[in-house]
């Protein structure tokens, strides 16, 4: 599928989400990135600000099948992946397979599960499979976690471990609307909520040929080695504890790949690779505690990283011209 019929596509879907998402297109790009890259998004941001609507309306838009886990304390592990039962009719025991068996699943308000039910989604979201009483089962493809959370601040939450937040591709926060956006969401909800009228404008097969197309986007020896030396620079920064791992390599480097073809273009360039570091890096690297008592917040070290990092200066298209 070439870059214009990709970049077309992402159009559309953009269109379609935006009917009801409205002054917020960085962030429906970024959801978008993510579904090219067959990656998991988390979105994170106060109540009510519009995160599981955003994570329908990309559902819908997309000819996919679709379930919703609303995460509380009292879920378990098998509501999440299904369990075994006895059918007395054939005196035998039947799969039942739970929510996690779609392709597009949102997790509302994943910070409201507890750990062991949080663990449920390891498996499913890294191996695109999960194991019931010892018997594994594929996960259908495309497959996509969109997962909801508010602040870890709020009352009734259970911070998501280190290894939860590594398999999300993209941290994504919405942020307050402007007032201009506000008198919008008025207008578009006055009568009744547009996300009802939405319909699919991609199958489930263009979206997977459209995934492995972007795999195919040229990245050149000089992004790759900036990619590596953003990623060992976090590994050796004093004020960083835990810096970001082989997976959150792959992450940027895959992201910065569809970021580039949603922006017309089948290389990426170092522009790309900026543009992505705070939502890729952020959440999966720890800061030391004496950063926290200097003031310093995670953007702002990812920000000094690459203000220190030397930028390629040759162009990408020079290097797939050679």
């Amino acid at each position: 599928m070439t870059v214009s019929r990709i970049r077309d596509f992402g159009s559309k879907i953009k269109e379609n989400v935006e009917r009801v998402i409205v002054g917020k297109g960085e962030v429906v790009e970024l959801a978008i990135i993510a579904l090219l890259c067959e990656g998991h998004v988390l979105v994170e941001d106060v109540p009510g600000i519009g995160k599981t609507t955003l994570a329908k309306a990309v559902s819908r838009s997309l000819g996919c099948s679709f379930r919703r886990i609303q995460c509380t304390p009292d879920l378990l592990p098998p509501d999440i992946t299904g369990t075994y039962i006895f059918n007395q009719r054939t005196s035998d025991f039947e799969f039942r397979p739970g929510p996690i068996m779609a392709q597009v699943v949102l997790v509302d308000e994943i910070n409201r599960a507890t750990p062991r039910t949080q663990s449920a989604l390891l498996e499913a979201m890294q191996e695109r499979q999960i194991t019931a009483e010892g018997e594994t089962k594929p996960l259908p493809r495309p497959f996509l976690v969109m997962a909801t959370q508010n602040p870890i601040e709020l009352e009734g939450t259970f911070p998501l471990p280190e290894a939860q937040l590594d398999r999300f591709l993209l941290k994504i926060k919405m942020g307050y609307p402007t007032a201009e956006d506000d008198r919008l969401i008025l207008a578009r909800f006055r009568r009744a909520d547009p996300l009802e009228e939405l319909t699919p404008v991609v199958t489930s097969d263009e979206l997977m040929k459209m995934q492995a197309s972007c795999r195919d986007t040229h990245v050149s020896t000089d992004i790759e080695n900036y990619i590596i030396r953003l990623i060992h620079a976090t590994r050796e920064h004093t004020l960083l504890q835990l810096g970001a791992s082989p997976r959150a390599m792959l992450a940027l480097y895959h992201a910065s790949q569809a970021l580039a073809v949603l922006r017309g273009r089948p290389f990426v360039i170092p522009d790309d690779v900026k543009y992505l570091v705070n939502m890729v890096l952020g959440h999966r690297v720890i800061p030391r505690a004496e950063s926290h008592l200097r003031g310093h917040t995670t953007e702002e070290i990812l920000r000094e990283i690459m203000d220190s990092t030397p930028v390629p200066v040759e162009e990408p298209v020079r290097a797939k011209e050679r």
